[in-house]
């Protein structure tokens, strides 16, 4: 056995030509799909879709909105909180033809806000980011309240802490 040698042979390499010419001509393909459809050459665009929208089509487009002012929530934070209240004033961006309905609806609505804001544990409130993230969840309450489609958006006009 000492005199059979083990002849170790390197793989036939095959070459790698095709492999970088594959990757080449994808590369110039895609970059010129791209270019087309970029240019709107392949696939023209149908149109401005913006300029052609008006209110009949979308309630929120110019100036077919109004602003019910919401009265001023004072939470108490409770014993873990650093601060001892919360004091947060709010508008309500609407449709403008249901700015009446909106403003019947503003005792429910502040009952729905203040028992949100009274269940969040004082962290929540207190954290530098949080603003966002209650007011989306504000917004979401206040919509299922008085319905889809007549408030727009939930506007903080004060947050204070103390």
């Amino acid at each position: 056995m000492a005199d059979a040698k083990a002849e170790i042979t390197e793989p036939t390499g095959r070459s790698r030509r095709p492999l970088v010419l594959g990757v080449i001509v994808s590369l110039v393909a895609g970059g010129a799909v791209f270019a087309l459809l970029y240019l709107g050459i392949l696939l023209p665009p149908k149109g401005d879709d913006h300029a052609e929208v008006d209110s009949k089509t979308s309630p929120f487009v110019g100036t077919d909105i109004a602003f019910v002012p919401l009265e001023t929530l004072v939470v108490s934070l409770g014993p873990t909180s650093e601060a001892k209240h919360l004091l947060v004033t709010m508008q309500l961006e609407v449709v403008s033809s249901y700015e009446q309905d909106v403003a019947f609806l503003k005792p429910r609505i502040a009952d729905v806000l203040n028992g949100y804001l009274r269940a969040l544990e004082p962290q929540t409130i207190e954290a530098p980011s949080s603003i966002v993230r209650l007011r989306g969840q504000m917004l979401r309450r206040v919509q299922l309240v008085v319905g889809d489609g007549m408030v727009r958006d939930l506007l903080i006009t004060e947050f204070v802490l103390n």
